[in-house]
């Protein structure tokens, strides 16, 4: 390889390939060199100016002579201002500044030389008209250069970035989105172009907004900006609210253009540019519905400088209330779970960002009594929440004993110490399977109502308000079927769908702890209350939006398979049965369960008989008395399926 070959694969190949957008700088002495060359540049102007003018050059010291002079000492300015200091391409008013210094002190210095000169010898070497033409002349070709650099650099940098970024519009007008469109247009990362803007008031065709257009929305979205080749939307804020922002959703997805949201500028976070505010709509934000509104001021009252324990604490209901119940302020709040991990990681949470809440993590499985009453007797619990559970129902299908363990017997450890130790109020976390159960879990979660309801009547109970919150399937939640399906899409699928009419009623977990905390303000003990889950989804919609929402197409891109309804499963849930009324309160959201519930003492012998069976592992039993205990539990697609038979029993 010759040494022409070598020079070109350096300059030309691999990472030394050049660039006019290569991040890396020039040397510092290069700088310096081609600013000499600039003031070299400069001088011959000065001279061809004076050249023809009236104004002739001194002759003591040769043209070249002067010339090197005047470089030498601007070059001195240059080294003592630090001018090469600043990147050419980022270059700010402080490197203009010094420029200006520098030349202004090289032809000061000049002059300075030049009167002293005269005064010595009886003659001036430069001409004052000459200093000063090139102190403006090369202030000026040093500052036009830098300029030149800066925007030639930013002009390549967009039209570069500019092919690869995509083509998006803001729905709305109002001072959000035209804050949203400023923080676009300035940031220089950004993978987005605006085109314009989106707005339903039909008669601002020829609207301009920051040089973009207002496009006028009158059927539909996808026929509106069909002529502006936009690939995505940005959904801003609470711009749209609950039925509206689905049926644009839906829309884009069905005609390809991607979704964006963006959070309310009051929820922005400051540290994050704005390429990380914006992220892809997800299915949560599908359906999410109007928000909830609570009154904190209640809750308030009711948890500040209260000792409150949080049993399932580090679950995915426990930890958000256990993060709602920091924001009131409570005496101390003591957070209960036996998994070891997810407690120590909601440890770490509530010490960086609620570093002045008195709280304290405790190791322990509500089914070991003596645990339990050693914390109890510790602490001196006022509340008590409730949210420790068994919840998976093929897996709880398989152990019974197991759920009677922790959704029966711990409940009943809970309940029994509250009531002991006047606690004021005990708030349980139950389920919508609970509700004409078809498995094990929804049936141990029915016991345990029963068990407190009971309670709350009997003379065992010294004061304790004991008080059911019942809601659906929350968004996201550890082994929900959201988390599962976007596993499944990174996965390239295929989605599983146990049956195609299968049906849930969604919630998302703030909103569902909200609720809680709000019910827990109410009632005098032994209600059953209810939330307003909204309107149920059926799950195969939801899987394909999901894959929609990835860009993908369903049974295209990623298949979708019926697999069979799982042990236990069934097609929809209900929040209240058949046997039992509803009653409203003050909350629109919030309902009262009325409930039947037997004696404490004819249900607390059935318990104990339950509990007894599941510590000798008698699965059959356990399900037959479960069943005595709960007669509306019919189980369905489960090998228990033979007890609902009376001949079979």
């Amino acid at each position: 390889m010759g040494i022409s070959d070598r020079i070109k694969k350096k300059l030309y190949e691999g990472d030394n390939k050049l660039s006019l957008l290569d991040q890396r700088y020039l040397p510092r002495w290069i700088v310096v060199l081609i600013d000499l060359a600039l003031l070299f540049i400069s001088q011959l102007i000065v001279y061809a100016i004076i050249e023809n003018s009236q104004v002739n050059f001194k002759v003591e010291i040769s043209l070249l002579a002067q010339s090197a002079i005047v470089l030498g000492i601007n070059l001195i300015w240059f080294v003592i201002l630090k001018t090469y200091a600043g990147i050419i391409r980022h270059s700010t008013f402080t490197d203009v500044f010094k420029l200006a210094s520098s030349s202004f002190a090289t032809a000061a210095t000049v002059f300075i030389l030049s009167t002293l000169y005269n005064a010595l010898a009886g003659d001036k070497v430069f001409i004052t008209t000459s200093i000063i033409l090139y102190m403006f002349i090369s202030f000026t070709i040093l500052l036009l250069f830098r300029l030149a650099v800066k925007e030639s650099y930013m002009f390549l940098k967009n039209a570069a970035a500019g092919s690869f970024k995509k083509r998006v519009a803001i729905l709305g007008i109002d001072d959000y989105t035209i804050s949203l469109a400023r923080a676009l247009s300035t940031e220089k990362e950004s993978t987005f172009k605006l085109i314009g803007f989106l707005t339903k008031h039909y008669n601002s065709k020829n609207l301009k907004i920051m040089g973009k257009p207002v496009i006028p929305v009158l059927d539909s979205i996808t026929e509106s900006i069909k002529d502006y080749n936009i690939e995505g939307i940005l959904l801003t804020g609470d711009y749209l609210k609950g039925v509206e922002k689905n049926e644009v959703i839906e829309e884009c997805l069905a005609n390809g253009l991607e979704i964006f949201n963006v959070p309310s500028l009051e929820k922005w976070n400051k540290k994050e540019d704005i390429k990380q505010q914006i992220k892809p709509i997800q299915i949560e934000d599908l359906l999410e519905r109007n928000p909830i509104k609570i009154d904190n001021d209640l809750i308030r009252r009711d948890i500040e400088n209260r000792t409150i324990l949080v049993t399932g604490g580090a679950g995915s209901i426990g930890s958000e209330i256990v993060r709602q119940i920091a924001k009131f302020k409570p005496k101390l709040l003591v957070i209960l779970d036996q998994a070891e991990s997810a407690l120590h990681e909601l440890e770490l949470f509530l010490l960086q960002n609620h570093p002045s809440l008195q709280f304290i993590t405790e190791l322990a499985n509500i089914s070991n009594m003596y645990r339990l009453e050693m914390l109890f007797n510790k602490y001196q619990f006022e509340i008590v929440y409730h949210a420790a559970a068994y919840k998976h129902v093929p897996l709880i299908e398989r152990n019974p004993h197991e759920a009677i363990y922790v959704n029966v017997l711990g409940t009943v450890n809970l309940a029994v110490l509250s009531a002991s130790n006047k606690v004021d109020k005990f708030v349980m976390i139950s389920t919508d399977k609970a509700v004409n159960p078809t498995n094990v879990m929804g049936a141990s979660k029915r016991a345990a109502e029963m068990y407190v309801q009971s309670l709350q009547h009997s003379s065992n109970n010294l004061g304790t308000r004991f008080i059911t919150t019942r809601f659906g399937n929350v968004l996201g939640s550890n082994g929900s079927v959201i988390p599962h399906f976007r596993k499944q899409i990174s996965q390239g699928g295929p989605v599983t769908v146990t049956h195609k009419d299968i049906i849930r009623y969604f919630m998302t977990i703030p909103e569902a702890c909200q609720l809680v905390l709000q019910a827990g303000t109410m009632g005098n003990g032994g209600e059953i209350y209810v939330f307003d889950m909204g309107k149920p989804v059926k799950i195969l919609d939801l899987a394909k939006k999901m894959i929609q929402l990835s860009g993908l197409e369903p049974y295209e891109d990623i298949d979708i398979k019926i697999t069979g309804l799982r042990p236990g499963e069934k097609l929809y849930e209900e929040l209240i049965s058949d046997s039992s009324t509803s009653l409203p309160t003050h909350h629109p959201k919030i309902m009262i369960s009325k409930v039947p519930t037997g004696e404490f003492d004819t249900v607390k012998v059935k318990v104990k008989e339950i509990i007894k069976y599941a510590t000798r592992y008698n699965d059959h039993n356990v399900v037959k008395l479960l069943k005595e205990l709960v007669p509306e539990y019919k189980s369905e697609n489960s090998k228990f399926e033979k007890l609902d038979t009376p001949s079979k029993n």
